[in-house]
């Protein structure tokens, strides 16, 4: 056999298995539907959402924040909050506060992570019109969201 067919043969078996490759991340995210969350154990928030994380170091709240941060959140943000570079890494997500000393700074930057971390899963996250992260509003209540906060808050990198 030539050179030249053992070369073409090889581009071939890496461009199969750079396409086999590509077609497993795409299946990896599996069936993408939000799943329902189970949160009759938790406190009722009502209808007017918080600006703060009502469910901070609730123990049930956790438990089913891990539930469902598993069945909604994990096939983008990766398994226990550690992104496999799909979407952003959610241990994260309050780093900028932990290195702030004054306590009143620090409850404020808590406060506006979680406002920003309330508007971006209800609202979803597009740019240029291509979505990063679909809206939940309406699909996942207050008392879930907070929930997969509380559990995110058990994973953070930093600790605050």
């Amino acid at each position: 056999m030539s050179t030249n067919r053992l070369l073409q043969g090889a581009r071939r078996l890496s461009l199969l298995g750079a396409l086999a490759t590509a077609a497993s991340l795409v299946c990896a995210h599996g069936d993408v539907t939000p799943q329902a969350v189970d949160t009759k154990e938790l406190p009722q928030l009502g209808d007017k959402w918080r600006g703060e994380n009502p469910y901070r170091k609730n123990d049930k709240a956790i438990k089913v924040g891990t539930s469902a941060y598993n069945q909604n959140c994990a096939r983008c943000h990766g398994l226990e909050a550690v992104s496999g570079g799909i979407a952003p890494d959610l241990r994260k997500l309050d780093n900028d506060c932990v290195s702030l000393k004054d306590a009143a700074k620090k409850d404020k930057c808590v406060k506006e992570i979680d406002e920003y971390y309330a508007s971006s899963v209800r609202k979803g996250k597009v740019r240029n019109g291509a979505v990063y992260m679909p809206p939940f509003e309406g699909i996942l209540q207050q008392e879930a969201v907070w929930s997969i906060k509380a559990y995110l808050e058990t994973r953070r990198e930093k600790p605050l």
